[in-house]
């Protein structure tokens, strides 16, 4: 990526003109203080994209948000999605998330095919309507501009902190804004764009060149982010775009589109760090580089691997400069190259030692190593030295924190 600046903002979903939020508490969350239910819309329509999870097992909301999408030639206004209940495995499922569509939209005023729905909580539980039911008017009366962080507040699960994320900059003299939200915490996998995240920009683009730029930047950002093994049967990511900013249309590939992805890019790799610093139980944020692969796709796949290596995340919540499991991680990668030419470095804001020369361990500092591994942002990099191609990969460490809360999750 050529990396074009930004300027980062605040406001999240509700940056970008034309954007509202709110989030409340309707009762499916029992501690009342806890947000449950959110709500997103633009009153101009907007050119939407979007990806969805791999798993064969999908949820609800995302088989009624594609038919919406459908039916409306991937134009959207709104965004409803609850918390604590994912609305999964559930013979009712269906009949549900068109309810809380039409229930929004109705209160809206817009088409109901125009409504993305999303989900996220446990899965194979009833999800009740009566509690969104009575709450989707002063969902909506409470809709404002600074409504974004109640709206982040409403998508949290098992996450401990919000995770929002906006830029602005300048296509033909216009600014123009990007902003999203995400969650996720837990059952995070690359195989699509893990978790729920919800962006939104004001700038004029052509709906399929929207799709094209998201597909391109999920695969070197969501896709190349692991928590813990587990895909998600929600997994939903969308960009909604109004036009507001009032820049010439990107109908076409140039710089104002690379411009465009760069941008999308900043956001979402941004909000896949937030959520692998996130992940349940985490002391450590994991990111590996990849360098000198001879494509892309070698390049994504060995960081990926590193990333994902459950030994390998033990050690650094050990703080263990233990190496040889991120060789190992690198030699199980489905991909050739030569691992006899593969150096290997662990750094931190505190420092940076070199483990592995040629696919070799070298003599280092185990003090100096510690002191490296103390922090709680590690950056393992790798160089296979057999090309030009580099990919990012991102992950945290796996405590004894992770256990008990998957232990005692439905509770």
């Amino acid at each position: 990526m050529k990396m074009f600046k930004f300027k980062k903002v605040e406001g999240g979903v509700c940056a970008s003109q034309g954007f509202e939020a709110n989030g409340l508490n309707c009762g499916l969350n029992p501690v009342k203080e806890k947000n449950d239910l959110g709500i997103i819309f633009s009153k101009e329509e907007c050119q939407t994209a979007a990806v969805y999870t791999q798993n064969k097992v999908k949820g609800a909301p995302i088989i009624v948000t594609k038919e919406n999408l459908k039916k409306s030639n991937n134009i959207s206004q709104a965004v409803i999605v609850n918390s604590k209940n994912a609305n999964t495995c559930n013979a009712d499922g269906k009949e549900k998330a068109e309810a809380m569509c039409k229930l929004i939209a109705d209160e809206l005023q817009i088409p109901r095919e125009r409504v993305i729905v999303a989900s996220t909580g446990v899965i194979g539980q009833v999800l009740p309507i009566e509690p969104i039911k009575s709450h989707v008017s002063d969902l909506v009366k409470g809709l404002s501009k600074n409504g974004n962080i109640e709206a982040a507040h409403a998508i949290m699960t098992t996450d401990t902190i919000k995770k929002e994320y906006a830029i602005q900059f300048e296509l033909d003299g216009k600014v123009c804004t990007i902003g999203g939200m995400a969650k996720g915490s837990g059952m995070i996998h690359p195989n699509m764009a893990t978790t729920l995240n919800f962006v939104t920009t004001d700038i004029a683009i052509d709906e399929s060149l929207l799709q094209e730029a998201l597909n391109k930047i999920v695969k070197i950002t969501y896709n190349c982010l692991t928590v813990d093994g587990d895909t998600s049967t929600n997994d939903m990511l969308c960009v909604m775009a109004n036009g507001l900013a009032q820049n010439n249309k990107i109908t076409s590939k140039g710089e104002e589109f690379d411009i465009f992805c760069e941008a999308l890019y900043d956001v979402l790799m941004n909000l896949t760090k937030m959520l692998a610093k996130d992940g349940e139980g985490a002391s450590k944020m994991i990111e590996c580089t990849c360098k000198g692969a001879s494509s892309l796709d070698i390049a994504i796949k060995v960081a990926k691997s590193v990333v994902g290596s459950s030994l390998f995340k033990c050690a650094i919540f050990g703080e263990d400069a233990n190496w040889g499991r991120i060789l190992c991680a690198i030699g199980y990668t489905d991909a050739e190259f030569e691992i006899n030419k593969v150096d290997v470095t662990l750094a931190s804001k505190a420092g940076e030692i070199v483990v592995c020369q040629n696919g070799s361990g070298v003599e280092f500092s185990e003090e100096k190593a510690k002191i490296i591994l103390e922090e709680d942002e590690i950056y393992v990099n790798v160089d296979l030295k057999q090309g030009h191609e580099e990919a990012k990969a991102w992950g945290c460490d796996l405590t004894y924190e992770y256990v008990k809360i998957n232990g005692d999750y439905r509770s």
